[in-house]
């Protein structure tokens, strides 16, 4: 299936490791422009070394996506980069799990606000597009009480309604807006590394619970993100996709 992204315009934040990280290739290989940011700015610019390989523009740059006026400004100089932005994958998580008022604001500031100041810089650009698309990462933490409850479930769930909100009030302006709820995911560096080797007896717990026998990979969650992120999903919006291998058990009506 053709997806139709080739030379679409792609912004992609948190984007270089894991889910991240390959949706941005997975845009790439599939012909898009791509722009990523993450804090660290040589991961960034090896990001960036490795898209062009695909043969796209990329760019990229380091951006603390807590900053506002700084991610913002960035996707402006995307956008003048590019001449244009047709799609806007926001992924960056605090992954605060605590309970103190720091974790809350981390998660505040980071998964709501960051996403919300991605979409606000892109809407005068994602307005003139004609295949305009929003994917914002969610979780199954967002859906079901786990190991997770407190502020990272609450601001995850709380994206899949500014999501879903918005996908209705864009329709009729040809904006798409979907979020994707990844299952647990495992990749080097990445958050279940870190718990297999510091918390065992919850790695242990959680690999319990997969019926798969396993946890997703990256690229799993990538080609969900950008099927729907694509103009071959042109006539799907307002959706919440799980992706999670049936670790979930609440049925989605």
């Amino acid at each position: 299936m053709d997806l139709g992204l080739r030379g679409r315009r792609a912004v992609v934040t948190g984007a270089t490791k894991g889910i991240g990280r390959a949706v941005a290739e997975c845009l790439a290989a599939e012909g898009a422009d791509v722009a990523v940011c993450a804090r660290n700015a040589q991961e960034v610019a090896a990001t960036v070394e490795t898209l062009r390989k695909s043969g796209v523009r990329a760019s990229g740059r380091g951006v603390d996506v807590s900053r506002h006026a700084e991610l913002a400004a960035w996707i402006k100089d995307v956008a003048a980069e590019f001449g244009g932005i047709d799609i806007v994958v926001s992924n960056v998580s605090a992954l605060a799990i605590g309970q103190d008022e720091a974790s809350w604001r981390a998660e505040f500031e980071t998964d709501m606000m960051g996403t919300v100041t991605a979409v606000d810089a892109s809407m005068p650009f994602l307005l003139q597009s004609a295949a305009a698309s929003v994917v914002m990462i969610s979780s199954v933490s967002g859906r079901e009480v786990d190991f997770a409850a407190g502020p990272y479930g609450v601001f995850k769930a709380a994206l899949i309604h500014y999501a879903k909100g918005l996908s209705y009030q864009l329709a009729a302006k040809g904006v798409r807006v979907n979020t994707v709820s990844p299952g647990n995911t495992y990749f080097p560096g990445g958050v279940w590394e870190k718990i297999e080797q510091g918390n065992p007896t919850l790695f242990r717990e959680a690999m319990a619970l997969n019926p798969t026998g396993r946890m997703g990979k990256p690229e799993e969650m990538a080609r969900a993100v950008v099927f729907l992120a694509s103009p071959a999903a042109s006539f799907i919006t307002g959706t919440n996709l799980v992706v999670d291998g049936a670790l979930t058990r609440g049925v989605q009506f």
